[in-house]
């Protein structure tokens, strides 16, 4: 009986030990489990939802008269964005654009027009000028003939 004895009172000594240990492991009530968070990750402290960028201090002030040497310059852009896929106008494709050539009317509409043009890293246009998407180029378009008056290359990956 002794023998009994010593072997049930070494088990319920184990259980209590294994069982303090698993206690010590296990977090306070009301937080998750370590091992939970690590696979769904933790929650960011300061993301709250969407924040649009702020545009900059006189992006919308365009300059009054053009310097066209000053633009006419065929650029590689130093990063590219995703931002949705692209569709060209209906029977054209995307072309290699330079300075000076003519982009067709059917880029000089709203669905092409680069409206958040800061955001890209594309400089103020001057008055009568606006930036177009042609595939994943930038293009500094003069509104009132079509002319180009500087191009972004891969400014869209």
């Amino acid at each position: 009986m002794g023998r009994k004895f010593a072997i049930a009172a070494w088990l319920i000594s184990a259980i209590s030990l294994t069982g303090g240990i698993a206690a010590a492991q296990e977090p306070p009530k009301g937080e998750p489990h370590p091992a939970a968070t690590a696979q769904r990750g933790e929650p960011h402290p300061t993301v709250h939802g969407y924040q649009r960028v702020a545009p900059p201090a006189g992006w919308s002030t365009r300059p009054q008269t053009v310097d066209r040497a000053a633009y006419q310059h065929n650029y590689q852009a130093p990063r590219s964005f995703q931002i949705g896929p692209y569709h060209p106008p209906a029977g054209w494709s995307a072309h290699h654009w330079v300075y000076g050539q003519v982009l067709p009317r059917a880029y000089w509409v709203p669905a092409y027009i680069i409206a958040d043009y800061w955001l890209f890293g594309l400089e103020v246009p001057p008055i009568g000028y606006e930036w177009v998407r042609d595939g994943a180029d930038a293009l500094l378009v003069n509104t009132a003939n079509g002319e180009i008056l500087q191009v972004e290359y891969g400014v869209f990956a």
